[in-house]
C-alpha cells in the first residue's frame, strides 16, 4: 500500500505544480486558522490553554482530514485509486511549494524597482517589520523565508506522510487505513506548524507549548531540508562540499530557533552570501547581502531542493 501512497504523493506534487494552492474558502489550513483565532479570542492567555490547544488542535485537524480518506476507502474497497487520490488531495492541502516560491520571487523582482511594494509583499513570507528594510535586506528576507518555508511548508508534511504510511503499512493495517494514517500524519504536522505560527510568540503564555512542540516536530525536517539544499547547490557553490557543510552548520547556530537556522544556513553557504534579520541574527557576517541575481538563484535552488525532497519521499514509499 505504500505504492498507492507514492501515487498520492505524485498527485499532490502535480496539484501544487498546476494549481499552487486551494482556494482560501476551501483551504483546510485556513479553516484551522479561523478556529484557532476564534478560540484565542475567547480563552485566557495561559500556559494550560496553550498545552490544551497543542494537544487537541493538531489531532482534531488530523482526524478531520483523515476521515475523507477512510470514507472513500469504505465506498471503494476494491480499488486503491480513489482512496489514494483523496489522500493526495489532503497532502496537497497540507503542503506548499509553488506559491511560497512565487511570492519570494516577486519580492526579489520588486526590491530594486518598487521597494515599498516589495516590503508589502514580504509580509506574506516573513513575520518581521519591513518598513525600514533596505532593498538588500528585503532580498535577504525573501531568501531566508524561501529556505525556511521549504522546511515548514513542504518537507515536514512530506516526512509526516511518509512516516505515517510506512508505520501503518508495517503494522499490517488495511489499505485505506494506511493512506488515512499518511494523510493524517501530514495534517497533524501542518496543524502543529499552524498553531506555532499563530501562538508561538515569546510574549504569549499560551504560546509556550505550541512553540516547544513545533521545535520537536521540526528538528528532523529542518536538517533534512538543509541537506537537500546542500545537495542541490553543491555544484554551484564556490567552495567544496565539506567547506559548505561546515559553514552551513556554523551559520545554523546564529538564530535563536533550534531549527530555522539549518535551511537558511545551508542556503547562505551555497550562495556564499550574508543573510540577516536586523537586531536578531546574522548568518555569514563576513559576506555581502545577496544581490538580485544571487537571490534569484537562491529561490531556484530552493525550488530544486523541494523537487528533490518529493523524489526522495516518493522513492521511499515505492521501495
Amino acid at each position: 500500500m505504500t505504492l498507492a501512497a507514492a501515487g498520492a504523493l505524485a498527485l499532490a506534487a502535480a496539484l501544487d505544480r498546476t494549481l499552487s494552492e486551494p482556494p482560501s474558502s476551501l483551504h483546510p489550513v485556513a479553516w484551522l486558522g479561523r478556529v484557532v483565532a476564534a478560540l484565542d479570542d475567547r480563552l485566557p492567555d495561559s500556559r494550560s490553554v496553550g498545552v490544551a490547544l497543542a494537544v487537541v488542535a493538531p489531532v482534531a485537524f488530523a482526524a478531520l482530514l483523515a476521515a475523507p480518506v477512510i470514507a472513500v476507502g469504505s465506498v471503494f474497497p476494491a480499488s486503491a485509486v480513489p482512496t489514494a487520490a483523496t489522500a493526495g488531495v489532503v497532502l496537497f492541502a497540507c503542503s506548499s511549494r509553488r506559491m511560497l516560491l512565487s511570492v519570494a520571487g516577486d519580492v526579489i523582482d520588486l526590491a530594486d524597482g518598487d521597494l515599498e511594494a516589495a516590503r508589502r509583499e514580504l509580509r506574506a513570507l516573513a513575520g518581521r517589520d519591513a518598513a525600514d528594510l533596505s532593498a538588500a535586506h528585503v532580498r535577504s528576507a525573501a531568501v531566508e523565508s524561501a529556505a525556511e518555508n521549504l522546511a515548514d511548508g513542504l518537507i515536514a508534511p512530506l516526512l509526516g506522510f511518509v512516516v505515517g504510511a510506512v508505520l501503518a503499512s508495517y503494522a499490517g493495517l488495511p489499505p485505506a487505513v494506511v493512506l488515512a494514517a499518511a494523510a493524517g500524519a501530514a495534517a497533524w504536522v501542518k496543524g502543529v506548524n499552524t498553531l506555532d505560527s499563530m501562538l508561538g510568540y515569546r510574549d504569549r503564555r499560551a504560546g509556550w507549548a505550541p512553540a516547544r512542540l513545533d521545535d520537536a516536530v521540526m528538528w528532523l525536517p529542518a536538517r533534512a531540508t538543509a541537506l537537500l539544499i546542500l545537495a542541490v547547490g553543491w555544484g554551484a557553490a564556490s567552495t567544496d562540499p565539506t567547506a559548505s557543510l561546515g559553514r552551513a552548520r556554523s551559520a545554523a547556530l546564529a538564530p535563536d530557533s533550534p531549527n530555522s537556522g539549518w535551511p537558511m544556513g545551508s542556503l547562505a553557504a551555497v550562495l556564499d552570501v550574508r543573510l540577516a534579520k536586523p537586531d536578531a541574527y546574522t548568518l555569514l557576517a563576513e559576506r555581502a547581502l545577496p544581490t538580485t541575481p544571487e537571490a534569484r538563484r537562491g529561490v531556484r535552488i530552493v525550488s530544486r531542493a523541494g523537487w528533490l525532497g518529493v523524489g526522495v519521499a516518493g522513492v521511499s514509499l515505492a521501495l
